[in-house]
């Protein structure tokens, strides 16, 4: 799968990679960040999504798309089309940019708006990546896995180093009958859940 990253995809992964380090230092305000995760990161999703169950794959928080593009890799093997959520129209704009210029558009539909108005309409959900702002994490826990087919997975960003803001939300998961989850110590943490 991985050697099957385009030039053009690997040349997209470099240029948001060197805005997010430069952002991380220069004082850019959070909101504005685009706050994505590292690469092991975005290869240890790919893995995972490319095992789950058949079902749909979607993703709480798109910024620029960078996780996009690592769980494209797994909905190209799949033939399958990931639905991404963001609110920010400036991140809309560049994810756009992001999966055109990665050449993704056929595994990857961004939808404008909230996804806590959209999760209820989404069924057979089998892979998800919540990478957004935490308070809205176990609301989006509590929507997506009612509906994730037994044996799906959902993985949550930053569960180490937003453990105090995500403590409740991580706490509900560790002791959900309804998953088998743990926490990762890749990246910035991550909380996966699969479904029982």
């Amino acid at each position: 799968m991985f050697e099957k990253i385009s030039k053009n995809m690997k040349d997209r992964m470099l240029y948001l990679e060197s805005i997010d380090a430069r952002d991380r230092v220069d004082g850019t305000p959070r909101l504005e960040r685009l706050r994505q995760i590292p690469p092991e990161t975005g290869k240890f999703l790919a893995l995972l999504a490319s095992n789950c169950p058949e079902g749909e794959f979607v993703e709480i928080g798109t910024s620029a798309g960078y996780s996009a593009m690592w769980i494209s890799l797994a909905c190209m093997e799949r033939n399958i089309k990931l639905k991404t959520f963001e609110i920010l129209e400036e991140k809309i704009r560049i994810a756009r940019e992001t999966f055109e210029k990665a050449g993704i558009t056929e595994y990857v539909e961004l939808i404008e708006g909230d996804a806590i108005d959209h999760l209820d309409k989404i069924k057979n959900i089998s892979f998800a990546f919540l990478d957004a702002e935490k308070e809205i994490y176990e609301k989006c826990y509590e929507l997506i896995i009612p509906r994730m087919v037994k044996g799906g997975i959902l993985v949550a960003d930053n569960a180490v180093n937003q453990y105090g803001t995500l403590k409740a939300m991580i706490d509900k998961a560790l002791n959900d009958k309804r998953v088998d989850a743990l926490i990762v110590p890749i990246g910035k943490g991550e909380l996966v859940c699969r479904k029982i």
